[in-house]
C-alpha cells in the first residue's frame, strides 16, 4: 500500500501522480465467455415464534476466477461471496451468524436500520468458532442493502477475500410500479468488485493510489468477463459497488439512456432518465434497462468524476475505464410491464425542525482532527431528533462517508441543490476535494448509550486506517457517557454478543 506518510498527508504532488498512474483499459479485451453466477436467494424460514431466520457461516475455501487456476478466498455458506438474504417490510428476523475462520469477524448489515448492538460493527465481533445470533424487525422501505464484515483495522482484508452479500428488503406487493421483481429472472443483483491477483493466482492489494487497492480485473458476482442472458423486455440491476476503494461510472458502451429507479435507501421519486450513474464504494443504485432482441449490450465503467486534477485523479483511478458485463439478449423476448411514471413521495426532512447541526472534517486519515478509538463516543445524538451534519472533505483527493443505522437526505452541496440521482434516501455519498455536503437525518429510536453506531470513510484502507467516529442515540445527551463502559482496554479483535 502507498506509505503511511503519504496517506496521512496526502501530500502527492500532480508530477508524482503522474508519473506514478498506471492507467487500466480493459474496454474491448474482455471475451466475457462466462455466464453471470446469481447467488441462491435465501428467505430463510419462519420459526414458532414468527420470526424469519437465516444462518450464515463465514469459512475459508477455494475459488477458480480463471480456468485450472485456485484462489484462496472466504465466504458465506460456500467458497465466496454469501447468498442474497431477503425478507419483507415489517418481518421479525434473526440470523445466526457461524465463524469457522481462523481469525474473528463481523457482519455489519450496511444500510439497514437496527439496534446498535445487532449492527454487527466493531463492537460485535465473532471469535473464530463462536455464533453471533442478531435480530431485529425490518422498518424502512424496500431497498437493496448488503452485509459484510466490520472489523476494526481488518474491514479491507476480509472484504476483500470474498466476505459480502447482499440483503433485498421487499415490499408486500413486489409487481408494483411496473418494476421487474422475479430474482434471476429479470431483478438481477450485480455486485461488482475489481482485484489484482498475483501470478500464482491469489488476491493482492495494489500499491496504486491514495484511495486504496485499485486492481485491473473486474468481478461480477464473483464471475470473470462475464454475459447476463436476458430474456425480458426490460431488467433492473440492482448494482453494488462492492469494491474497497474504486469509484465507477457505470453506462453501457452504446450510449443507451436506461431508468435509474432507486438508490441506497430506497426507490426515487419518479424514474430518473439517464446514461451513467457514478458509485463510490458500499453505494448501491438500481437501474431498469430495456433491451432488443438479439443486443449485446455491455455495461462500461467509464472514467469516473472524482473532482480532482487529472493528474492525481490518475493515480486514484480517475483515468480508467473496465468492461464490466454483457447482457446477451434472447431472440425472442417476453414483454415487460411499463414503468409507472411516479413511484411515490419521499417525505422530506425539514432544515428548520433539526435539533443540532454537527459539522465533520475528512482530513488525512482522520475526522474533526481524531482518529477511530473504540471507547470513545464522539457524537451523542438524542433520540426522536432530526439533526444537520455538514461533511467537507479539506483533501486534494476523494473520500467517502457512510452512516450507520440512518438514511439521510443531501439537502445542499456547496450550497446548491442535490442532482435527481442524490435525491433519494441515501446512507453512503462520495465526497469530492474541497466540497461540502450538507446531510440531514432522523434518530427515530433504538437508545442505547453503552453502544455505538459508527460514521466513517468507505474507502476500506482509510476506515481500517482510523478514518471512523463512533455516536450513541440516547434518551438524555446531557447525562450520557462520552466514554464507554469497560472500552477502554478493549482491543479491536474483541467484543459482545457473541455465543458458544
Amino acid at each position: 500500500m502507498v506509505s503511511a506518510a503519504v496517506l496521512a498527508t496526502g501530500a502527492l504532488s500532480a508530477c508524482d501522480a503522474a508519473a506514478r498512474a498506471p492507467v487500466v483499459d480493459t474496454v474491448g479485451q474482455v471475451d466475457f465467455d462466462n455466464p453471470l453466477a446469481i447467488p441462491p436467494i435465501d428467505r430463510g424460514t419462519v420459526a414458532s415464534d414468527g420470526v424469519r431466520e437465516f444462518a450464515l457461516l463465514a469459512d475459508e475455501g477455494a475459488t477458480e476466477f480463471k480456468p485450472g487456476v485456485s484462489t484462496t478466498t472466504w465466504g458465506f455458506n460456500g467458497s465466496y461471496l454469501g447468498p442474497t438474504l431477503a425478507a419483507t417490510i415489517g418481518e421479525p428476523v434473526r440470523v445466526r451468524v457461524d465463524n469457522e475462520l481462523a481469525v474473528p469477524t463481523t457482519v455489519h448489515w450496511h444500510g439497514m436500520h437496527l439496534p446498535a448492538e445487532m449492527d454487527g460493527g466493531p463492537h460485535q465481533v465473532i471469535d473464530p468458532g463462536r455464533t453471533w445470533s442478531p435480530s431485529w424487525t425490518i422498518d424502512q422501505e424496500p431497498t437493496t442493502l448488503w452485509y459484510h464484515p466490520h472489523v476494526h483495522g481488518e474491514t479491507e482484508e476480509h472484504v476483500e477475500m470474498g466476505l459480502a452479500g447482499m440483503f433485498i428488503l421487499e415490499p408486500p406487493d413486489p409487481g408494483r410500479f411496473g418494476l421487474p421483481h422475479r430474482y434471476g429472472v429479470d431483478d438481477i443483483p450485480v455486485i461488482v468488485q475489481d482485484k489484482q491477483f498475483t501470478d500464482a493466482g491469489q488476491f493482492t492489494l495494489s500499491t496504486r493510489g491514495f484511495v486504496g487497492s485499485l486492481g485491473d480485473t473486474v468481478l461480477v458476482n464473483g464471475t470473470a468477463a462475464p454475459y447476463l442472458d436476458v430474456t425480458t423486455e426490460r431488467v433492473k440491476l440492482r448494482v453494488l459497488n462492492a469494491s474497497s476503494a474504486r469509484t465507477y461510472r457505470f453506462a453501457f458502451d452504446d450510449g443507451r439512456s436506461f431508468d435509474l429507479v432507486g438508490t441506497d435507501g430506497g426507490l426515487l421519486e419518479a424514474p430518473h432518465r439517464t446514461g451513467e450513474v457514478q458509485l463510490s464504494p458500499g453505494e448501491r443504485a438500481e437501474i431498469v434497462v430495456q433491451v432488443e432482441a438479439g443486443e449485446r449490450p455491455v455495461l462500461r465503467s467509464t472514467a469516473p468524476d472524482l473532482g480532482m486534477p487529472d493528474a492525481i485523479a490518475e493515480l486514484n483511478g480517475g483515468a480508467d475505464t473496465l468492461d464490466v458485463l454483457q447482457l446477451r439478449a434472447a431472440s425472442a423476448l417476453e414483454p415487460s410491464e411499463p414503468l409507472a411514471d411516479r413511484f411515490a413521495d419521499i417525505p422530506r426532512l425539514d432544515e428548520s425542525d433539526a435539533a443540532e447541526e454537527r459539522h465533520f472534517e475528512m482530513d488525512g486519515l482522520q475526522i474533526n482532527g481524531q482518529s477511530m478509538q473504540m471507547h470513545t463516543v464522539n457524537e451523542i445524538v438524542e433520540v426522536d431528533t432530526v439533526e444537520v451534519w455538514a461533511v467537507r472533505n479539506r483533501m486534494q483527493f476523494g473520500h467517502s462517508f457512510h452512516v450507520h443505522d440512518v438514511q439521510f437526505q443531501v439537502l445542499t452541496i456547496d450550497g446548491e441543490p442535490p442532482p435527481p440521482e442524490l435525491a433519494g434516501w441515501k446512507d453512503t455519498i462520495y465526497t469530492r476535494p474541497g466540497v461540502q455536503y450538507r446531510l440531514i437525518m432522523r434518530f427515530e429510536d433504538y437508545t442505547d448509550p453503552d453502544t455505538p453506531y459508527m460514521y466513517h470513510c468507505h474507502f476500506l484502507a482509510h476506515e481500517d486506517a482510523g478514518m471512523m467516529g463512533q455516536f450513541t442515540v440516547v434518551e438524555d445527551a446531557l447525562t450520557a457517557p462520552s466514554t464507554l463502559p469497560g472500552a477502554g482496554d478493549m482491543a479491536p479483535e474483541t467484543g459482545h454478543g457473541a455465543e458458544h
